[in-house]
């Protein structure tokens, strides 16, 4: 009987080791929220990148400034 469970325990060691080590995208994803997380409860901006949309959002703003300005 220990014999058996050393054997299981022993393949199942192999088993494991052999697992895939890439990260895949909900790791990735889960990844990018801790690190948001981290940046937060350091007193930075969550986003430290700035994506299209937002440099979109930014030229509008800067836009109607321009106009209320004239």
């Amino acid at each position: 009987m220990k014999k058996m469970l050393g054997i299981f325990c022993f393949a199942l060691l192999i088993g494991l080791s052999a697992c895939d080590t890439n990260k895949g995208p909900v790791e990735r994803a889960g990844e990018k929220v801790d690190d948001a997380v981290e940046n937060i409860k350091a007193g930075e901006s969550p986003l430290k990148e700035r994506g299209p949309m937002e440099k979109a959002g930014e030229s509008i703003d800067e836009s109607v400034r321009d106009l209320k300005g004239k």
